[in-house]
């Protein structure tokens, strides 16, 4: 067959070094920083881990769909030093998940999550420590969103401060109907530092972002809809025997984005991704890189036999 031979011609074009390749070797590298920049990720990590507390839960499912779980609900899931670096581990096994396709990201407790937790925050008071961690935590999260996943973060009771910035490191997000979202730094003196100002500003708008950070507004699940913060609303309890968690809901609104092989899902996010970071003319190169890992392909060929692209 002529997609059978094209094929090799076309994976070998893909295969080299091109926009998506540098960078998918800059989000292997620690993504935005790197010793370059002054950072020693080895340094922050052995501090961060005197900081212990809660954890990173990770589980993967057939389905292609993965759960993460900020676990630390006596402190309203707020990120303890030792989280911060598990967090960092369960993305790097993400991004070798080659079954993956959806993530959802959520809170223990019913609650999502409340940022750092102040003990921690104390500790590395002194501005170095603390722009070590920003950087440390801006790699994280931007790896996170540059995932070869469709990922929604599950927001239930409060996001506030970083776990408002960690509900931007997400594709999508969906509230229950009695959360809030809310970009508290101002309160303490700060402004976002996790990468959530810039995400959010990609996300809603620079006015809007202004108005979120500078008046530190509570975003409910209405608001969130009307920026372009919330993609969705969650059902709210029900006692009617075998209605779905806000999990189940999650999942059945993720899957509706997920259905298919592993890599076309992966190969749609990556393409995305490249439109949203890249400039045009290195988008398009990418574009075209990704188009030939999947051209012919096992799920392009099964598509033509069965002409299903208008079903």
């Amino acid at each position: 067959m002529v997609l059978c031979a094209l094929r090799p011609q076309l994976l070998k074009s893909s295969t080299s070094v091109g926009a998506w390749g540098r960078l998918l070797q800059r989000q292997s590298s620690g993504s935005v920083y790197s010793n370059i920049h002054g950072f020693n990720q080895e340094e922050i990590r052995e501090k961060l881990l005197a900081f212990p507390g809660g954890s990173i839960d990770l589980h993967k499912h057939d389905s292609g769909i993965a759960v993460l779980t900020i676990n630390n609900p006596s402190r309203m899931n707020a990120f303890s030093g030792s989280m911060m670096v598990d967090l960092e581990e369960q993305v790097r096994q993400l991004e070798n998940w080659m079954d993956g396709k959806g993530l959802i990201v959520q809170g223990a407790a019913e609650t999502f999550c409340s940022g750092s937790d102040l003990n921690a925050v104390r500790a590395i008071s002194n501005p170095q420590d603390g722009m070590k961690m920003c950087m440390f935590m801006q790699n994280t999260l931007t790896r996170l969103l540059r995932l070869p996943l469709i990922s929604v973060a599950l927001v239930e009771g409060r996001a506030l401060g970083g776990g408002a910035e960690l509900t931007t490191a997400c594709d999508f997000r969906l509230m229950a109907s009695d959360s809030v979202i809310q970009f508290v730094h101002k309160h303490m003196g700060l402004v976002p530092g996790w990468g959530g100002a810039a995400r959010l500003v990609h996300i809603v708008g620079s006015q809007n972002a202004l108005k979120l950070l500078g008046g530190t507004l509570k975003v409910d699940p209405k608001f969130g809809l009307q920026i372009g913060l919330a993609d969705g609303v969650l059902e709210g309890p029900q006692a009617e025997e075998g209605a779905e968690t806000p999990l189940q809901q999650a999942e059945n609104w993720l899957s509706r984005y997920i259905k298919g092989p592993a890599p076309v899902i992966q190969a749609v996010k990556k393409v995305v991704l490249s439109g949203r970071e890249l400039p045009l003319s290195e988008a398009l190169r990418t574009e075209k890189d990704v188009f030939g890992t999947v051209w012919g392909g096992p799920a392009n060929l099964q598509a033509l036999a069965s002409k299903s692209k208008h079903k």
